[in-house]
């Protein structure tokens, strides 16, 4: 997670991150927050243990927990839909789930923390399209990776 992280830093808000949390969830479940908090210390052992990075302790997770939440059997063609539309929903949401630490940290009252939310829109918005595109590998990447591990399909 960390080196596609790296790998993709020039291009702004695109990453495969929405898309191994989804993936990894699906194969691997509960045993899934290991590569995402792996990531997410990662993230602050590079780059620093700043305020930047408080809010990736939950980010992820919320991620990952609406997919646990999700039916494990759905028919495969609801798959194609609901985990690209869930991967760009959260890259959509990003800005409005980082904001409350982002708040807090900094003292904003409620209107600040609109405004800078608002600020953010059009990189959600760029996040949400790359999240979108990476999302329609979830799939064949998930169902993969469950072979690999497995020995048996997903769905």
């Amino acid at each position: 997670m960390y080196a596609s992280k790296i790998v993709m830093e020039a291009l702004p808000n695109i990453h495969l991150l929405g898309m191994l949390t989804i993936v990894y969830t699906i194969v691997f479940r509960k045993k899934a927050l290991i590569p995402i908090y792996t990531y997410v210390m990662l993230n602050g052992l590079f780059t620093g243990f700043s305020v930047w990075w408080i809010p990736y302790l939950y980010i992820w997770t919320i991620l990952w927990a609406v997919v646990m939440l999700l039916p494990r059997k759905m028919p495969r063609w609801l798959c194609y839909v609901v985990y690209p539309l869930l991967c760009s929903l959260h890259g959509l949401a990003f800005g409005i789930l980082y904001a409350p630490a982002q708040a807090i940290m900094f003292g904003m009252n409620f209107d600040q923390m609109i405004a800078w939310i608002m600020a953010g829109i059009p990189f959600d918005v760029i996040h949400c399209v790359g999240n979108f595109a990476a999302g329609l590998l979830i799939v064949p990447i998930s169902e993969m990776l469950s072979r690999l591990v497995n020995k048996r399909p997903v769905n």
